[in-house]
C-alpha cells in the first residue's frame, strides 16, 4: 500500500516576483515562478501553510539581499538519475560564476552532453535554490531560462554586483 504524503505551498515575495514554494513539510521540491516556462501555481488538494518553508523564505530574502551565498535547505527535487546529477552539479557552480552547458556536462562526466545538460537544466524543479540561472551558452551569452532571460539576467547581476561590494 503506498502512502500519499501531503502537498503544502505558500507564496513569497521577491525582487522577482511572487515564488511558489511547494514541499512535503520537510523538503522543498519546488520553486515557481510567477511567469515564463517555470511558471507555476498551486494544485488542488494542495494545503496552504508557509511553516514549512520559514527557512526557505529567510534564506531566499537573505540571497536577494546580497547575504547569502549558498542556500542550506532539506531538497527533494524529483527527476531522473541523470538529472539529479545535473542538479547537484549546478550547486557545485560559485555564486556570482557561470559555467557553459559544455563544461556543466564535462563535470558530469559525459562532454558531448550538452544538450541533455540543457534538457535537465531546464527541468530544474528548484530553480534560484538550485542555480542553473548560473549556466549559460558557450560563447557567454544568455539562453533559455524557466522564469525568462531577464529574470535570469536580473539573478546573475545580483551575484556580480554583491561580490563587487
Amino acid at each position: 500500500m503506498t502512502t500519499l504524503m501531503a502537498t503544502y505551498y505558500t507564496y513569497t515575495d521577491s525582487p522577482i516576483g511572487s515564488l511558489l514554494l511547494a514541499g512535503d513539510g520537510d523538503n522543498l521540491h519546488t520553486l515557481g515562478f510567477p511567469g515564463g516556462k517555470m511558471q507555476r501555481r498551486h494544485e488542488p488538494g494542495w494545503i496552504e501553510d508557509a511553516a514549512p518553508f520559514a527557512q526557505a523564505i529567510e534564506q531566499l530574502r537573505a540571497y536577494f539581499a546580497g547575504e547569502l551565498e549558498r542556500f542550506d535547505l532539506p531538497l527533494a527535487p524529483a527527476g531522473t538519475e541523470f538529472q539529479r546529477k545535473v542538479w547537484a552539479a549546478l550547486q557545485d557552480i560559485p555564486y556570482g560564476e557561470t559555467r557553459s552547458y559544455g563544461e556543466l556536462a564535462r563535470q558530469v562526466g559525459n562532454g558531448k552532453a550538452s544538450r541533455a545538460v540543457g534538457a535537465a537544466n531546464g527541468r530544474n524543479p528548484i530553480p534560484v535554490i538550485i542555480p542553473c540561472h548560473r549556466v549559460v551558452g558557450s560563447d557567454g551569452s544568455l539562453t533559455g531560462f524557466g522564469g525568462g532571460l531577464e529574470t535570469k539576467r536580473r539573478l546573475l547581476d545580483l551575484e556580480l554586483t554583491t561580490l563587487v561590494k
